[in-house]
């Protein structure tokens, strides 16, 4: 059965600490802990003191004064696993964590995970193929030496850096080492440590390379890993559940994102607010229970993205120049179908393109996959679609040898309704107003990943107000907009009031009008 042995890296919070090992030694884990040099004597005497009689903790023997970026946390994570593997034989893996990072399932699902395969957990992508590095300097953290932290001795740093490249100081990469990337949150097996740790007394020339690289907690232990176990035996991801937000920075969890966290694919989560106590609580007697029947669904990214985003809703690039120039056309009349429910939208074009002869092309704007005819690329991708949506119209027009064209639009392209009214065609707006239930919202957010398929209750019932407030914002906006020739059909309305709105939109005859409202199951999910 496996036991772990956690390597802690850590320079603040003596208390939680002394919680964290506590809590990960209960079930008879191990733990070693490297507290930063450069955190204070008294605190880290404090921790000994607490932890003194725990027979499953271990301290580095000697510590480093870390900083962020710096061969340092390489070093001091080297030491904690010296002292780990010379304190725990019986240890069959070695998880890295930070004092920020807490088990979101138990020691028994955890143990039971890492027994299923005999397996490295650690993220390791090509360093020069892959696009794991967003922003920042990226070849030249290898080709260049790195003596000063550019966090806190930026000037020096950047002087370095250029006189470097302008005297042609550039190095190679040891040539037999394949350099890989990736998330310094891994969990390895005893024989893989043991591999490394060897490597590193043999090898001086590549411990000279990495100790002057930027960044080698991210490269470091993700190469060698890579060069010493045979690849199937290697499973590219981190088990440690962790976001980042748009701006680099790691997302915090809080005291009501307890339900979320258990529900990801991973044994731990990075990070953990200090002031959360009553989440850090609830995670710490998970970890030393049996429970072993968590519902894992995923969705924790999406749901993030989806939630945050709802204060960017209005945000767009300013139209091209070629876009202000283009008009559809004084003559042209454009006809809107906004809908949420894309089904009900579509079953009402097809009932209208049956009933008149007017063209009609649907989501065109929000679905990849609409049908389009070939006008030459612009219609190849909804980038492009977007980027030149009044040239694309005014081809569509020509397409079709058409005065009047029909168009669908999900009631959150508040934007595009606006930048057609803008122009100097007709433009009318036909919002069709559904029913939402319970159930179909919960649909819509599996559909669109916000929910996994086995979310938990208490997940759908935290997320479903966001999502049907979303709606009926969307249709507040578009109320707000005050748009010209904006009718309604409503689910709910009757046949007379939907047929008079079907009658000002499209300007036929009662009996067209009708006939279109009268469409068997138009609302139907």
């Amino acid at each position: 059965m496996a036991k772990v042995a956690f390597i802690l890296l850590c320079h603040k919070n003596p208390d939680g600490i002394i919680l964290q090992a506590r809590q990960l030694t209960a079930v008879g884990d191990y733990i070693a802990i490297h507290f930063d040099a450069s955190a204070s004597a008294q605190a880290h005497q404090k921790i000994r003191d607490a932890l003194a009689d725990n027979p499953n903790v271990t301290f580095s023997r000697r510590r480093v004064r870390c900083g962020w970026g710096e061969w340092s946390l390489v070093q001091a994570t080297l030491n904690a696993l010296e002292a780990a593997v010379e304190a725990f034989p019986r240890a069959t893996h070695f998880y890295m964590l930070s004092g920020d990072c807490m088990a979101i399932k138990s020691a028994a699902y955890a143990h039971r995970f890492l027994d299923d395969r005999d397996v490295d957990y650690i993220e390791s992508f090509d360093f020069f193929e892959s696009d794991w590095i967003k922003t920042g300097i990226k070849e030249e953290r290898l080709a260049y030496r790195h003596y000063f932290n550019e966090r806190t001795h930026k000037k020096l740093f950047y002087t370095s850096f250029w006189m470097q490249r302008r005297l042609g100081l550039k190095r190679d990469v040891p040539a037999d080492l394949q350099i890989m990337i990736g998330s310094q949150w891994w969990c390895l097996r005893r024989r893989t440590i043991e591999w490394i740790l060897d490597f590193t007394r043999q090898r001086r020339d590549v411990m000279r390379f990495f100790k002057t690289t930027w960044i080698p907690d991210e490269t470091f232990f993700q190469t060698l890993v890579r060069h010493l176990v045979p690849e199937p035996e290697i499973i590219t991801r981190t088990l440690t559940f962790l976001m980042f937000s748009d701006y680099g920075m790691p997302v915090t969890f809080y005291n009501d994102q307890y339900d979320l966290l258990l529900s990801q694919d991973a044994l731990f989560a990075r990070k953990i607010s200090p002031e959360a106590s009553d989440l850090r609580r609830r995670l710490g007697m998970l970890y030393a229970s049996d429970q072993q029947d968590f519902t894992v669904s995923n969705e924790g990214r999406r749901l993030f993205q989806f939630l945050t985003g709802r204060g960017r809703i209005g945000r767009r690039f300013a139209p091209r120049f070629w876009e202000t120039e283009t008009s559809l056309g004084r003559d042209k009349e454009l006809l809107i179908v906004a809908c949420k429910k894309w089904h009900v939208a579509k079953r009402l074009v097809g009932s209208i393109k049956h009933h008149t002869n007017i063209p009609a092309i649907e989501y065109l704007f929000n679905e990849e996959t609409a049908w389009l005819p070939d006008l030459g690329g612009i219609q190849t991708t909804l980038g492009k679609r977007t980027r030149h949506r009044r040239a694309l119209m005014r081809m569509l027009f020509e397409y079709f040898d058409t005065d009047r064209l029909i168009i669908c639009l999900d009631t959150s392209s508040i934007d595009l309704m606006r930048d057609f009214y803008s122009d100097r065609s007709t433009t009318r707006l036909l919002e069709v107003r559904c029913t939402f239930t319970d159930e179909y919202l919960i649909g819509h957010a599996k559909r669109v990943g916000l929910a996994g398929a086995g979310a938990s209750r208490e997940t759908i019932d935290r997320l479903l107000p966001t999502i049907r407030h979303d709606v009926v914002y969307e249709s507040e906006r578009i109320r707000d907009g005050g748009f010209a020739n904006h009718g309604r059909i409503g689910e709910t309305w009757s046949i007379e009031q939907n047929a008079g709105a079907l009658q000002s939109f499209l300007t036929v005859s009662d009996e067209v009008a009708r006939g279109i409202a009268e469409t068997n199951h138009l609302f139907v999910d």
